[in-house]
């Protein structure tokens, strides 16, 4: 991307979800971010596709600090709860819910190419939590996938309430790997003691 598409994405970014995707026009972005309306167009073509570049490049930044707490987890049950973690480090600077959220609440035609980008987060989520709790050894990880994403997303959803939902709802998560994972030493405890 170029310098100055780079800026017109910074600049979305920052309007877009402070300000929600229908309430911000593109005269707003391109005065926002330097450059005209003609070259903003010239980038991006449309302001859908302008929205699905910012949901791209934030979806971007998540995956990696998921990724990131993954990898610094202890064991492989610490690391099927690691995007709770990852979520803690984000709320510091996001403080209006979830981006991908927001825009699917504004953009529910499925056929909105930032439609896509935002649902396929939450495919991608559910997944991982599916694929950690497996390599944990957890039974039912399916299941325990699905919880852990409602968890984690009613956790999002309502930290613009200041409800302090995160530590209750990454505590439950816990609990729940906890509950579903094999007892210590026969699988996904990383350290081979047969103890029991």
């Amino acid at each position: 991307m170029t310098p100055a598409g780079r800026r017109i994405v910074a600049a979305a970014e920052e309007l877009f979800y402070e300000r929600g995707i229908t309430a911000v026009g593109v005269d707003l972005i391109a005065e926002h971010s330097g450059v005209t309306k003609r070259t903003l167009y010239n980038r991006f073509g449309s302001k859908d596709q302008l929205v699905a570049a910012y949901l791209t490049e934030r979806d971007g930044r998540w995956r990696a600090l998921v990724q990131a707490a993954v990898e610094a987890a202890d064991s492989p049950a610490e690391a099927v709860t690691a995007p709770f973690e990852a979520l803690r480090a984000w709320s510091e600077g996001h403080t209006r819910g979830c981006a991908f959220i927001n825009a699917l609440a504004e953009l529910p035609d499925p056929s909105h190419p930032a439609y896509r980008i935002a649902a396929d987060q939450k495919h991608w989520l559910r997944g991982l939590f599916e694929q950690l709790a497996t390599a944990a050894g957890c039974a039912d990880p399916a299941m325990l996938a699905v919880r852990l994403l409602v968890l984690h997303e009613g956790a999002v959803a309502t930290q613009p309430l200041a409800l302090g939902t995160l530590e209750p709802s990454a505590d439950l998560a816990r609990a729940l790997v906890r509950a579903a994972a094999p007892p210590h030493g026969q699988a996904g405890d990383g350290d081979g003691d047969a103890s029991g």
